[in-house]
């Protein structure tokens, strides 16, 4: 007797990516409010009772996008060289943040994150996918102890920049952040 699973299903596995990806991009492009079964029914091409058996809540659809969006996140390769790695992993960050709309995916994120622990154990995901890139340039290059404190002094910088400023984080500010925060580590 053979038993067929969801995972073997093509048109399971179908549903799910085309819902997810719907989900996700609502995400990316309304925040969290714009994630509704509604909607994503109405994206995805699928009925609302579809969604609803598989993904009873909106906490259900967005922690499935918020995995998606972190399972396909790319940093771009370390070439041995600390500031030229770091200023190309921080200008990829900025522009995540304007034209990739995380700024809208985080926001949504850390305003639930004391409402919820999934949405806590969402937080960390995003944090710790947004930033291994950098992690793993600092640790090639610095003393353990000064990882966590460079790594949130970087990407704070240009998330305030980008995020609250409304400022383009540009090369000649990421050259001088990196300059600023490495004087005192190296």
């Amino acid at each position: 007797m053979r038993f067929m699973t969801d995972a073997l299903d093509p048109r399971v596995a179908r549903t799910r990516r085309d819902v997810v990806d719907a989900t996700a991009a609502l995400l990316l492009d309304d925040g969290w409010d714009g994630v509704t079964h509604a909607e994503v029914a109405k994206r995805s091409g699928y009925s609302k009772a579809t969604i609803y058996t598989h993904w009873p809540t909106r906490l259900d659809l967005v922690g499935a996008a918020i995995e998606q969006i972190c399972d396909i996140a790319h940093h771009p390769p370390a070439t041995g060289d600390l500031r030229n790695d770091l200023r190309t992993s921080l200008l990829d960050f900025a522009t995540d943040l304007t034209d990739g709309r995380l700024d809208r995916l985080l926001a949504g994120v850390v305003e639930r994150a004391n409402s919820s622990e999934v949405v806590r154990r969402l937080r960390t995901r995003l944090y710790e996918t947004g930033t291994s890139g950098l992690r793993s340039i600092l640790e090639a290059h610095l003393d353990p102890v000064n990882v966590e404190p460079l790594l949130a002094l970087l990407t704070g910088a240009v998330f305030v920049r980008v995020t609250f400023e409304g400022v383009p984080a540009t090369e000649a500010f990421i050259d001088d952040l990196i300059e600023r925060v490495l004087s005192g580590a190296i």
